[in-house]
């Protein structure tokens, strides 16, 4: 792969080298991690020259007998020296009850400790408790359009921008020609890999069909809002029936391996979080479009996924807005900071240009407010204070300040 640094991820493990830390890399497969984690392990190196360095690879047969948490405290032990050592996992989840080795080495003052995981179950709950105060998070995101041009030499503009609505952002495609046939044929093998190994093998799923009937689902229903009940009711039409329990396991066994992401809604005035009713993303377009094709009738789903996943990047907290009987695309908060926003293929007419704006007009406080397109000129008609940007515009934005 080309030696590109993903500087905003190293940016935020850099402080934490040789701190007493487990650094974790989360997210989907094949967004970068082990890429990331070599290039880490280069930095440290460089740094120390004399240092000790393990990388254990649980996609590779030679550490197939690593498989709990004794194993993984003796081979390490058994492989360090005196002074530092710094100790890589890539993809940790495979090895059963890891953690207890981990926080083992990690109240000894010669290891640091580095790891990857596919699974978001892993990191939470219990687990976040037995390593509480001693692990540091950095969820890792396919290729943002940036990025996307960096690792496939192409430039901004249009061309461009389909190209990344269209095959999404997984680094290894810079290998690829960028021919669909070739692109979706290795779309569809990754969608293979993480349906089998992180969704039916970890949970014990044995009805196949039904997920990947769920997946189209939630592909063809992409950024609608949905329930589990209505999933149910769909299924049952297609005569592939499940409890309302089970559709809401298997939607959480997928947002736990990073395929796809629920958003709740929240009312505006009074910032309460609705239960029922979610919208799904996709964490990766180009997974999204292998499943369920790439459509032109599916263009304001998938530009609306793409700024939610590059919102998502930017690290805000994202929840979809209620305000009486109108729809807000996304309110995007961090720090206490809220931005709000409306997404739309183009402001056609008048209509839709009252719609998107109006909505906005309606909420009762002065945070930004944006409506985002493709429209090729901005709408330069005064809306109280609301801007409209460009899609390709926002998504070459690192930051909204």
């Amino acid at each position: 792969m080309k030696n590109i640094k993903r500087i905003k991820y190293l940016n935020q493990i850099r402080p934490f080298y040789n701190k007493q830390l487990i650094k974790v890399l989360t997210g989907q497969r094949r967004v970068g991690k082990s890429y990331l984690l070599k290039q880490i392990m280069e930095e440290l190196l460089k740094a120390s020259p004399n240092a000790n360095f393990l990388f254990i690879d649980k996609e590779k047969f030679e550490f197939d007998t690593l498989l709990n948490s004794t194993h993984l405290y003796n081979y390490v032990k058994q492989n360090s020296r005196e002074g530092m050592n710094y100790i890589f996992l890539d993809e940790v989840q495979e090895i059963k009850e890891f953690e207890k080795a981990l926080r083992s080495l990690q109240s000894e003052s010669d290891y640091d400790i580095y790891c990857t995981g596919s699974n978001s179950s892993v990191f939470s709950g219990e687990l976040a408790t037995f390593l509480s105060g001693r692990q540091l998070e950095v969820h890792v995101f396919s290729l943002s359009y940036n990025e996307f041009l960096e690792f496939n030499s192409f430039s901004k503009g249009k061309e461009s921008l389909m190209k990344y609505l269209t095959y999404g952002g997984l680094p290894y495609l810079c290998h690829l020609p960028k021919e669909d046939e070739i692109i979706f044929d290795y779309l569809k093998n990754i969608y293979a890999t993480i349906l089998y190994r992180d969704v039916l093998s970890r949970n014990q799923i044995r009805d196949i069909s039904f997920l990947e009937n769920l997946i189209r689902f939630l592909a063809d229903n992409t950024g609608s809002l949905v329930s589990a009940n209505r999933i149910s009711d769909f299924m049952k039409s297609q005569h592939n029936s499940k409890a309302v329990s089970v559709i809401i396991n298997y939607l959480n066994y997928l947002m736990q391996s990073y395929f796809i992401k629920g958003v709740k809604r929240q009312d505006i005035q009074g910032k309460r979080i609705f239960e029922s009713n979610e919208k799904y993303y996709f964490q990766d377009l180009g997974l999204r479009n292998a499943i369920s094709g790439f459509k032109p009738k599916d263009i304001s789903k998938i530009i609306e996924n793409a700024v939610f996943n590059h919102l998502s990047y930017m690290g805000y907290n994202i929840h979809t807005g209620k305000l009486n009987q109108k729809e807000i695309d996304f309110i995007a908060e961090k720090g206490g900071e809220f931005i709000y926003f409306q997404v739309c293929y183009l402001l056609s007419n008048e209509n839709v240009i009252d719609r998107e704006f109006g909505n906005l007009k309606s909420i009762p406080d002065h945070y930004p407010k944006y409506v985002i397109s493709m429209d090729d000129f901005p709408i330069t008609t005064s809306f109280e204070g609301i801007k409209h940007i460009n899609l390709l515009d926002f998504l070459s934005l690192e930051s909204m300040n």
